[in-house]
């Protein structure tokens, strides 16, 4: 990527390095969880505001994602976020409950509740926290590592819009994919639109590398991953890759989103 105009030189490009193929000195290391619960420093300003408070607030979301780099020699930074950003963008009600993680007081229980849904194309308006965060990281960083943006993958999103919370078996959002097809594929699209704007507008706010996290990959067997989270995220992949680095993230994805990205040119740490 070509030095942006208004943000400093690069002075660790290690991770830039190696997600487009050259030859570094080091395997770069980031810290993945953000800041991680795993500082004192995170734990106190947590323990002073609410969790969407930090995510929305760039003062606080700077300061935590640089507070692993204050302590540790890394190469990148994540932006302290959340993926169900999206959703609340949507028009969607997130809280975050102690001992029980993300939860949606109102999850979608059938295809009717999609008009609740606000259009997709103006979710980006909602997340202008977000970019004001990016944009302040990555001043702050100096140019010493390189910053991270991230969002959630359609399937994933989806799989928490309606089942409302956390799911050992998400057999609710399964269940969907199954009863409601058409309308499965209808509210991916959505996510899917939001998610290309949103991503879009992360690399115009500084973010260098993005990342789209299938998290709840592991809820389906390749033909169901096929149909339904596959073309989502190639042409999350195709739309966005032009404007930044592009990531395809492992963790319990199968054999077919190794298969593809082979054929797609697309960095797989």
């Amino acid at each position: 990527m070509a030095q942006e105009s208004g943000f400093p030189a690069m002075v660790n490009d290690r991770l830039l390095r190696a997600a487009r193929g050259e030859e570094v000195d080091q395997v770069p290391v980031w810290v993945m969880r953000q800041a991680g619960r795993y500082l004192p420093e995170f734990r106190e300003v947590r323990a002073k505001h609410d969790f969407f408070t930090m995510c929305q607030t760039p003062s606080l979301s700077c300061q935590v994602t640089l507070q692993p780099l204050n302590r540790f020699p890394l190469d990148a930074a994540i932006i302290f976020s959340d993926i169900l950003v999206i959703p609340q963008a949507l028009g969607m009600e997130v809280e975050m409950r102690p001992g029980e993680g993300p939860v949606f007081p109102s999850p979608l229980h059938g295809p009717e509740d999609l008009s609740r849904l606000a259009p997709p194309g103006d979710a980006c308006t909602k997340l202008q926290y977000v970019f004001d965060a990016l944009t302040l990281t990555r001043k702050e960083l100096k140019g010493k590592a390189t910053l991270i943006g991230f969002s959630g993958a359609p399937w994933t999103i989806m799989a928490y819009m309606i089942e409302g919370k956390g799911s050992k078996t998400m057999s609710n959002a399964k269940g969907w994919l199954y009863k409601h097809a058409e309308a499965s594929h209808r509210l991916l699209k959505i996510i899917t639109e939001a998610t290309i704007h949103y991503l879009v507008g992360q690399v115009k706010a500084g973010a260098q590398v993005l990342q789209v996290f299938e998290s709840h990959a592991e809820h389906l067997g390749p033909q169901l991953f096929r149909d339904f989270a596959l073309p989502y995220l190639k042409q999350i992949c195709d739309q966005v890759k032009e404007q930044g680095e592009a990531a395809w993230p492992p963790r319990h994805s199968n054999d077919v989103l190794a298969d593809s990205v082979s054929q797609r040119g697309v960095t797989m740490p």
